[in-house]
């Protein structure tokens, strides 16, 4: 009995040391994997907009094209679009960086690229916004850039293009958003009360106009108040 329980221990310790072995060699394998998305994105940004000369002019198309490009990747080699959006992101940021263009407008176009991209293949619109968000921003520290400002645009732009999909996909990414990254209530506080604010505006008039009876009340009242002295 003793024998048996020490070599089923021994049998559920070797399971166990093979199942960690091998999540970590997949993860091993997984995080290659990113890092060479992230280099191939880089890579091709940057020296895109190096031959063009015009960064400015050139950057949104390169970025959306640089998305497509890795979303039709996904299509054809039947890989998850979900793994590769962050680190696509990530380096698409980094390669716009090498070049001086303008990190925070690049951001919202590659949420927004992602977003619609990823909704056209059927894939999980909340879950890829996420990713690409984090890309982006992991790539906006990394490069000392304004995470706040980044971050604002981001969230924004994530939500209007799942906006353009459905309202589902809209409420989706809100729900995602505001559970995952910092910062993400703030800016969705400071954007969706607007209407009620503008409400709020509007019952001003409503307000005043009320403000003439109340008046003619009182007047009312000093027109009786001699009859009340008789």
């Amino acid at each position: 009995m003793t024998e048996e329980k020490e070599t089923t221990g021994s049998g559920l310790q070797k399971a166990g040391t093979t199942m960690k072995e091998g999540i970590v060699n997949s993860l091993k394998g997984i995080n290659e994997v990113e890092a060479e998305i992230v280099t191939l994105a880089r890579n091709t940004v940057s020296q895109t907009l190096g031959i063009t000369g015009d960064v400015a002019k050139e950057v949104l198309g390169v970025t959306t094209d640089v998305v497509k490009g890795a979303i039709q990747a996904t299509e054809e080699v039947g890989t998850g679009l979900i793994m590769g959006t962050k680190s696509v992101a990530k380096g698409i940021i980094l390669g716009v960086s090498d070049v001086g263009g303008d990190i925070v407008k690049v951001a919202g176009d590659i949420v927004s690229a992602a977003v619609k991209g990823s909704a056209e293949v059927g894939a999980d619109v909340a879950t890829v916004a996420r990713r690409t968000v984090d890309g982006v921003i992991e790539a906006t520290k990394e490069i000392g850039g304004n995470v706040e400002k980044v971050t604002t645009t981001v969230v924004v732009e994530a939500v209007s293009a799942a906006g353009t999909v459905g309202k589902t996909a809209a409420r989706a990414v809100t729900d995602v958003l505001l559970g995952a990254v910092g910062g993400a209530k703030e800016v969705l506080n400071s954007v969706l009360p607007k209407p009620s604010s503008a409400a709020n505006t509007e019952s001003g008039p409503e307000k005043s106009l009320a403000t003439p009876p109340e008046e003619g009340t009182t007047a009312k009242s000093k027109k009786t108040s001699p009859l009340a002295k008789k």
